[in-house]
């Protein structure tokens, strides 16, 4: 039955599109693909990824018209990067102004070295290094 499905996207509510969309390309090296605006419906969403929708999954950044926050909730963990020197990494994100909330290291009682970022709306992304 797998075989039946694709993974296509994430979907993550924003309070402020540009300010979302500019974080993810501009920190996380992703890509705008595509933007559709919704007049009728009162949104707009973006898409951002690594590639092409046809063949990654992707990134979707649903802004409501005047909706500026969200709960985030605790069923939501994080996305996650793999990355190939994540102390590198950490130190160019923390220069640039993102916010580290947890110090790159390996995870408790294992040897995966990660870290965990934010993003402006407050959604958790790990970094993994794969080197």
């Amino acid at each position: 039955m797998s075989d039946k499905f694709s993974y296509l996207h994430t979907m993550l509510r924003v309070g402020d599109l540009e300010r979302s969309v500019g974080f993810y390309t501009k920190y996380l090296g992703m890509k705008e693909l595509r933007r559709s605006d919704v007049p009728d419906g009162k949104y707009t969403l973006a898409f951002v990824g690594y590639g092409g929708e046809d063949s990654h999954t992707v990134l979707e950044l649903t802004y409501n018209y005047g909706v500026e926050s969200y709960e985030i909730g605790s069923a939501f963990g994080h996305l996650a990067l793999g990355v190939p020197d994540i102390y590198g990494t950490c130190e160019e994100l923390r220069a640039a102004g993102v916010k580290i909330t947890r110090e790159p290291g390996p995870v408790k009682f294992g040897t995966t070295v990660i870290a965990f970022i934010e993003d402006p709306d407050g959604y958790k992304i790990e970094l993994i290094e794969r080197k």
